[in-house]
């Protein structure tokens, strides 16, 4: 640790309030997709002009696969009772620049284009690192501030009404679907090989999806070893909602459409 650096950020303030010892329902889950086609794919879009990365890929394919593919993982829970949400919403983890996270939310992610996503995305990234956070990222910031035990019986308090009871509050920016359908966050970036994600418990997503940092791999094609770009990609999931099988689906959609990213480039089929 930097000398004179204090440990008591405000999310460290925040995390000792929500997280206790590991109790809840998760599942948990990794898998290496080779992805040197579309590294080169990524590449060829970003000379053309169009900056994405592989957190706008891998933003509309888990969108799309809930559209497509999974539809029964664009859930939550209240009261007990699994909840369909009316939309598909990814939430994406970004880094800030004093080196601190943050998240931005792409509504009806599901709809969009490559184009779109890109734009989408960077006008939010922009606008958070400006200093228009959400409330909810405001919220944490409140939340840090206040002393502990209050903190713990005030975030217990909000996660009641929120989440358990579906209470929205609105001057808050809080309701149970703060967070939208999914989390994703890309640690490769920062240069992590894999991760397994907690379940941040006020988020009521039905998964978090974490994509790591893609490396230079022997692997066996057609008998012969050669090198390819792998990348690890991990997850964990509401085992309430979801098991391995509903993994199972959105793995092999990721599979399929990595291997033709250009599909992503036009707008879904209604």
């Amino acid at each position: 640790m930097m000398p004179g650096k204090n440990p008591n950020t405000d999310w460290r303030k925040v995390a000792s309030a929500i997280y206790k010892k590991p109790a809840d329902a998760k599942v948990f889950g990794s898998a290496e997709l080779d992805v040197t086609d579309l590294e080169k794919y990524i590449f060829k879009k970003r000379r053309q002009g169009l900056k994405v990365t592989m957190t706008h890929i891998f933003a509309l394919i888990l969108s799309r696969g809930l559209r497509e593919e999974v539809p029964e993982l664009n859930c939550f829970v209240r009261r007990g009772n699994i909840i369909e949400r009316k939309q598909v919403d990814a939430m994406v983890s970004i880094l800030m620049s004093d080196g601190s996270m943050s998240s931005v939310k792409i509504e009806n992610a599901d709809t969009l284009n490559l184009y779109e996503c890109a734009e989408e995305l960077a006008k939010s990234i922009k606008n958070t690192r400006a200093g228009d956070e959400s409330r909810a990222m405001q919220m944490k910031e409140l939340v840090g501030k206040i002393p502990w035990p209050i903190r713990t019986w005030f975030f217990n308090l909000i996660k009641f009404l929120t989440i358990k009871w579906g209470v929205s509050i609105p001057s808050a920016g809080l309701s149970d679907n703060n967070f939208g359908s999914f989390v994703l966050t890309n640690i490769g970036s920062v240069g992590l090989d894999t991760g397994y994600p907690a379940m941040f418990p006020i988020s009521n997503v039905a998964f978090v999806f974490v994509i790591g940092k893609a490396e230079k791999k022997p692997v066996v094609i057609d008998d012969k070893i050669v090198i390819r770009k792998i990348m690890t990609i991990s997850s964990a999931m509401d085992h309430r909602i979801a098991d391995a099988m509903h993994g199972g689906k959105m793995f092999r959609y990721i599979k399929k459409m990595i291997r033709k990213p250009e599909l992503l480039e036009k707008k879904p089929v209604k």
